[in-house]
């Protein structure tokens, strides 16, 4: 790699996770209280794909240990916000399913953290977060290739 593409490529990280720095401390001051990031990224996950997942199955999603996503899983538990159930075919495995509070609480963390987001997009132009989706979307796939 060239010197500019170098730069470049530092320039791209360095406003990248600097905007996943600010965006995590907004939306986390948003949240209802007690909730964390985390939870509500698991329950916001299970309540779209609307499918039972597995701890392994939900670890992968989030780029996570087993460990990190049994520790979330449990919490979640303790709120009430997710079922967990032994797997009928595996019984060394288990399978998670958010719970009607668990949907509530996602839906209520959401009403919350819409606003942010909105004026975030509202100040930038949606035209300009258009164009930039698909280069995220792209650089995404990219770095997932890489795993």
């Amino acid at each position: 790699m060239s010197t500019q593409t170098d730069s470049l490529a530092v320039a791209l990280f360095s406003e990248i996770l600097t905007v996943d720095q600010l965006a995590r401390n907004n939306v986390a001051r948003a949240l209802p209280r007690g909730m964390e990031l985390s939870h509500f990224s698991v329950l916001n996950h299970l309540a779209r794909s609307q499918t039972e997942k597995s701890p392994a199955q939900l670890a992968r999603t989030f780029h996570l240990t087993r460990g990190a996503m049994t520790n979330t899983l449990r919490k979640l538990e303790v709120a009430g916000y997710v079922h967990i159930r032994p797997d009928w075919d595996d019984a060394r495995r288990k399978m998670v399913t958010i719970s009607p509070s668990g949907r509530a609480a996602r839906d209520a963390a959401l009403a919350a953290i819409a606003p942010i987001i909105a004026e975030a997009v509202e100040e930038i132009g949606a035209e300009k977060v258009r164009a930039v989706l698909p280069i995220l979307r792209s650089l995404r796939v990219n770095l997932s290739e890489d795993e």
